[in-house]
């Protein structure tokens, strides 16, 4: 494609070569990291190397970029590093179907991403840079792993975990979405494995109480999605006693005071509970049901418009407060990782419940009178506030509030139950079976169980498997590299098998951040001290889509490394800024639409300073971006407009600018006042718009006005170049060689605003007569109170209305008002 150029031969191409091998020779991005400036730390998401860069990736980088090249100016010293996620089911997709290794494809398409991310012009610190598919890296992983296990936050256990039958893995609870897998949208299943988690759960209340830091520093919306998905719950365990069995069962309610109304308990079938209770009659009905539980997501299960199914489990329980045998059903819409996997029912007031009573002809009791119908001939349970009703010694009580203090207080003197808080979080399910990934560093003995493998033995390196050999077989495939898998047991020194699980890549997300602070430690994943000089990280820039993955696993591994004495802070990023997706006609882009937008051939059409201008002018940060809706040729001229103002200086290098045309002064020193304001608001958009509105200032002074000779015009070129570097930092280059100035235009400052010539000489004072507008007059800012009067009163509108009336009173809000009452 022909390339686009400016007036006088302005050729995009050459422009960003030479730059790019500019600031590579020179270290331009490098941080000095002597002390000799305060730090800032800004970091982006780091990308995944599934290919070329894409339109996503242009709006991701550019925003923290923008911050990065700010802060460097105001003369931070800025460390803005870039590395890969490079662990990963694509990389192993395709060397399945290629008959590679997933090296091969993933450091490929790594290179091809450093290519683009230089062409991008990122003010990145490339000696920073990090692969967490690296053995360098992977083994510090590993080494962390075995600390959160001595810590007793590593554990294994079995159940039935979320399960795709397409890429033949484990999947988190948060990588399930409504009932799908996320990446391959694959239908989620159920099996039953003996898996490794972490366990954030012990965490769960310190996630939610930390959040204080985080308030007005992260979005709103970030913040809740986090509280929601912890789910704090108050409420009590309360045990019921089971026919046969010594122990009672303990279940959670939020109501306890609904506890007179509890006619049964539901227990989820496929819990180990429903398995251990279920009587000889009734296994094989059991049994059954199981079987087709197995086969709905939990999405399915607990939707309100489903069928109610069950089976009764041919046992009872006895319920606490009123001494009632109730019967004890296996039914789907209880989830075997709520609390114990059992719920006590109360069909009066709730829903699921009375359709599930409803359904097997099961007792209805209603406890609070709220007015309404009674629900057992209604078919809709009350779930307001009311009166206590068939409920002991809680008849007659109004207040919700006191009636579960005296139901938490009775079971408690009873030895039954007690108050507690429970939260919504599970931990974190991190086995996953396939090959590239880090390994876990865990020897399995048939006679000392799990050990961990020594420091000294780390790291455990992958096997070379390739191809067909990492084919999808329902277990993981290094369970099949027999010579990897077998080993000795580093206590006894019997044999012994490896653990033939990877862990979930968000292992590896939640720490790299740290990494980057000391990039080529081999003696540790980090110094204290180098995490000590840089984090918390000041701006961390990525999508809201990361809110209860990577940031929650994130801000956990943060305090676990706390607690491990390992970092001084609980919260690795101080600000976190969203933003949003680039779409294309209303939809996001997908070949499948034919809708997809090439950035390569973008950026070879209009030059990568269109690109990154015309991503920041379309909107806020968080917003989404419709590329049919923007004009990245309109940003072109823009941007030509601009670098002729640089051509078009004639003063000198260091002239007194204070002998420039003043109007021109005042007009730069406010709009780069207000840009100032907007980029430590995260306004970028508005300050392009701010930008643009300089370079027409400027341009009409040079055509039409005091001309390119004017200090001012000098003052509004270079303040203009500083600014537009921030977006455009190849235009901006060569605009500040054009006036005079030695390269780097990253190196120099940031300008400095005269408040005084930021000052409006004037303004527009409204003027009321009785609450409504009748004139509009221009004043001087500083106007005195009695010259407003005057002028006010003198104008003949005003006098209009005020109709020979005499002034009762006059309200002074100067200078932008002026109200007047008239006698009446």
């Amino acid at each position: 494609m022909s390339e686009v150029t400016g007036p006088a031969e302005y050729d995009l191409r050459q422009v960003q070569d030479k730059w790019q091998a500019y600031w590579a020779e020179h270290k331009t991005f490098r941080p000095l990291d002597d002390g000799s400036k305060p730090r800032r730390y800004v970091l982006d998401m780091f990308p995944y190397p599934s290919g070329d860069l894409h339109m996503g990736h242009a709006e991701a980088f550019v925003m923290g970029d923008v911050v990065a090249r700010y802060w460097k100016l105001q003369g931070y010293d800025v460390m803005h590093p870039l590395g890969w996620d490079s662990f990963g089911l694509p990389a192993e997709n395709a060397a399945i179907a290629h008959g590679t290794h997933p090296a091969e494809w993933t450091y490929a398409n790594i290179e091809t991403q450093v290519r683009s991310f230089l062409r991008y012009g990122l003010s990145v610190d490339w000696s920073r840079r990090l692969h967490t598919s690296d053995v360098e890296y992977y083994r510090w992983t590993q080494w962390l792993f075995l600390r959160f296990f001595e810590k007793g936050l590593a554990y294994r256990k079995a159940s039935y975990v979320n399960w795709c039958p397409n890429d033949q893995t484990v999947l988190a609870n948060e990588q399930v979405v409504q009932g799908l897998c996320e990446r391959c949208h694959a239908v989620v299943t159920k099996r039953r494995l003996t898996q490794w988690y972490f366990k954030i759960t012990d965490y769960a209340q310190r996630l939610l109480d930390d959040m204080e830091q985080l308030e007005g520093k992260w979005p709103d919306r970030v913040l809740a999605m986090q509280r929601n998905w912890i789910g704090r719950s108050q409420g009590a365990y309360v045990d019921f006693h089971i026919d046969g069995r010594e122990e009672p069962v303990t279940v959670f309610t939020t109501r306890p005071d609904t506890l007179y109304g509890a006619t049964f308990m539901v227990v989820a079938p496929d819990s180990d509970l429903a398995n251990e209770i279920v009587s000889d009659q009734q296994r094989s009905q059991f049994e059954a049901y199981l079987e087709q539980t197995k086969k709905a997501t939990d999405i399915e299960r607990q939707s309100t418009e489903r069928e109610k199914t069950g089976v009764f489990l041919g046992r009872y329980a006895v319920n606490p407060v009123n001494g009632a045998r109730i019967p004890m059903w296996a039914a789907d819409y209880v989830l075997a990782d709520y609390g114990t996997g059992a719920i006590m029912a109360v069909p009066a007031h709730d829903q699921r419940d009375l359709d599930f009573a409803r359904a097997y002809d099961l007792p209805i009791v209603m406890v609070i009178d709220t007015g309404d119908a009674d629900p057992a001939l209604s078919g809709v349970a009350t779930a307001s506030d009311g009166v206590y009703v068939n409920s002991g010694d809680l008849d007659g009580l109004r207040d919700k509030k006191s009636g579960i203090e005296r139901i938490c207080a009775s079971l408690e003197h009873d030895g039954t139950g007690r108050a507690a808080v429970t939260y919504r979080l599970r931990d974190w399910l991190l086995s996953r079976q396939r090959f590239w990934g880090c390994p876990i560093p865990i020897v399995h003995c048939p006679i000392d169980g799990e050990v961990p493998v020594p420091d000294d033995q780390l790291p455990v390196e992958l096997p070379d498997l390739r191809g067909a050999a990492l084919a999808p077989k329902g277990i993981s495939p290094l369970a099949s590299a027999d010579d990897w898998v077998t080993t000795t047991c580093p206590t006894c020194g019997g044999p012994a098998t490896r653990d033939a699980d990877t862990m979930d890549t968000f292992v590896d997300s939640s720490w790299y951040f740290f990494r980057y602070c000391s990039p080529h430690d081999e003696a540790a994943p980090f110094e204290k001290e180098d995490v000590a000089k840089w984090m918390p990280v000041d701006q961390y820039v990525g999508g809201v889509e990361h809110a209860t993955l990577h940031l929650m696993y994130s801000r956990f591994f943060t305090k676990v490394l706390h607690d491990l004495g390992m970092v001084d802070f609980t919260e690795p990023f101080e600000y976190l800024m969203n933003q949003g997706q680039v779409i294309n006609q209303g939809k996001a882009m997908s070949k499948s639409l034919g809708n997809g937008v090439d950035l390569g051939a973008q950026i070879d059409q209009y030059g990568v300073d269109a690109i990154r201008t015309t991503v920041v002018f379309a909107g806020p940060p968080e917003d989404d971006i419709d590329w049919a809706d923007v004009s990245p040729s309109a940003t072109l001229r823009f941007l030509q407009r601009s670098w002729r103002l640089a051509q078009d200086v004639t003063s000198p290098v260091g002239v007194d600018v204070t002998t420039g045309e003043i109007a021109l002064r005042r007009t730069t020193h406010r709009i780069l006042g207000e840009i100032t304001d907007l980029l430590e608001a995260r306004r970028f958009n508005v300050c392009v718009a701010r930008l643009m509105e300089l370079v027409n200032a400027t341009r009409k002074a040079i055509d039409t006005g005091v001309g390119g000779g004017d200090p001012a015009v000098r003052e509004a070129a270079e303040y203009t170049t500083v600014a537009l570097s921030l977006f455009a930092p190849y235009v901006a280059e060569e605009m500040w060689g054009a006036l005079g100035h030695q390269p780097s235009v990253a190196e120099t400052s940031w300008p400095t605003v005269d408040p005084q010539l930021r000052q409006a000489l004037s303004g527009t004072m409204a003027v009321q007569v009785q609450g409504k507008v009748r004139a509009k007059l221009e004043v001087p800012v500083d106007i005195s109170e009695a010259d407003a009067q005057a002028l006010a009163l003198g104008d003949d509108n005003v006098q209009k209305y005020l109709a020979g009336r005499e002034v009762e009173r006059i309200i002074l809000r100067l200078p932008k008002m002026i109200s007047i009452v008239p006698k009446s």
